[in-house]
């Protein structure tokens, strides 16, 4: 009976989840297709709106500021990241019960429930006050980068907590047994068979920096501008062109590939067998 309602059933969820799948990714598509526009005076598609981008110096500094602002809070993101990741799998109560037990996770997932434009609001409030005590942290890349840390780090806290939660904790007691203290544990037993998560989080990081928009536009500064933020004033300035269509989709297609790569990276944490203390 099960297998005869299989295929109806199946067949309806592909079906209701087609206008789904078309609400998130036809917009994409057609920021493709319009990159192709004819070039000025011609009429066929071509790629030219693409290499008009490479003599747009506005364009070439703002994704330097890009690559920049995504690589710094990406490095430091992670290492923030890997260490409450550690620290919420392995030195978490498990005695405590309610609410005290719950705190560490809410740490974590606070700022990846919280709405992009109230976590601006409240860095941007912060940094005009550390601004007029300190005379420190005026608006630019360095806000920016301290901005992307703080939502960076819990992903990434996240992927790596799903790695230690299926190691066996005897491990680390076996390592102590072999007289490695805690420094040596961590770098030559969690870190080995925790790196996977580790670079999937920096690439998680990674795409989650090149393209915010909120969070940067609200720490930004003079001579901040970074590619999302370049589109937006673009395109209130002259509308949806075709060289913004072609950066968008570069922008989309570095996302889509990164996101991939993250991909491939955390499944390893599948295809690997976890070590045993006995082996």
């Amino acid at each position: 009976m099960s297998s005869r309602l299989a295929p109806p059933i199946r067949r309806a969820l592909l079906l209701s989840s087609m206008p789904v799948y078309l609400l998130l990714y036809a917009p994409l598509a057609l920021i493709a297709i319009f990159s192709f526009a004819p070039a000025p005076g011609g009429q066929a598609a071509s790629l030219h709106w693409y290499g008009a981008l490479w003599h747009e110096p506005d364009v070439l500094a703002a994704l330097r500021r890009s690559v920049m602002l995504a690589l710094g809070s990406s490095i430091f993101g992670t290492g923030l990241g890997t260490l409450m990741g550690f620290g919420l799998s392995r030195f978490r109560s498990r005695a405590r019960s309610g609410f005290a037990a719950a705190i560490p996770s809410l740490i974590i997932y606070t700022p990846i429930i919280m709405p992009s434009l109230v976590f601006g609001i409240a860095d941007l409030i912060f940094f005009n006050l550390l601004h007029k005590a300190t005379g420190l942290f005026a608006a630019g890349l360095l806000t920016m980068g301290i901005a992307h840390v703080t939502f960076q780090a819990p992903y990434v806290a996240l992927v790596v907590f799903a790695r230690m939660s299926g190691l066996d904790p005897n491990l680390f007691e076996a390592s102590h047994d072999l007289y490695a203290n805690g420094w040596q544990s961590f770098f030559h037993l969690t870190v080995p068979v925790i790196r996977p998560a580790i670079i999937g989080g920096f690439l998680l990081a990674f795409t989650l920096s090149i393209d915010d928009f909120t969070i940067s536009y609200f720490t930004a500064g003079p001579g901040s501008t970074t590619l999302p933020i370049y589109i937006y004033s673009a395109v209130a300035r002259k509308g949806v062109a075709p060289d913004i269509n072609a950066l968008a989709t570069l922008m989309i297609a570095t996302v889509i590939g990164t996101g991939l790569l993250q991909y491939l990276f955390t499944r390893q944490k599948e295809r690997r067998p976890m070590p045993r203390a006995g082996d």
